[in-house]
């Protein structure tokens, strides 16, 4: 599961919330609840903007600590995420012909606001890539 470290503090009238991979995303909850659901929007927010911008998307820094929490990357961004990192130096071109499909299908399949592949379309974008597919419900 993807996931960034977010640091809550404790202030007078509720919790802040900060992204060390993120300087420009900040949130706040009246409780730690509130705090983590509202972590969970922004992140994922600022993950599908900044990538649909083409901004390179940090990879998660593993930092601990009382008062960081790791908060989950929503499975359609991850899997943008992913399919981009995988394809690397590639053209979305080369992939969607290795894949047998049209461009503009591939083109949707890395965009976290657009995509919404089937799992056997993860499989066969797995065995591209050499890799294989694991899901889970956690």
């Amino acid at each position: 599961m993807l996931s960034y470290a977010a640091r809550i503090k404790k202030e007078a009238d509720g919790y802040v919330v900060t992204f060390p991979d993120f300087e420009n995303v900040m949130t706040y909850g009246l409780t730690m609840e509130e705090a983590l659901l509202n972590a969970e929007e922004a992140l994922n927010g600022c993950l599908e903007s900044d990538f649909e911008r083409n901004f390179k998307i940090p990879e998660p820094c593993h930092i601990s600590g009382k008062n960081v929490h790791q908060i989950p990357v929503a499975p359609h961004v991850a899997v943008a995420i992913m399919l981009r990192t995988l394809r690397a130096e590639r053209s979305q071109m080369e992939i969607a012909k290795q894949l047998n499909i049209a461009y503009q299908v591939y083109q949707r399949l890395e965009n976290p606001r657009k995509a919404n592949p089937t799992i056997k379309t993860l499989e066969k974008i797995a065995k591209v890539f050499g890799r294989r597919v694991e899901l889970g419900f956690i």
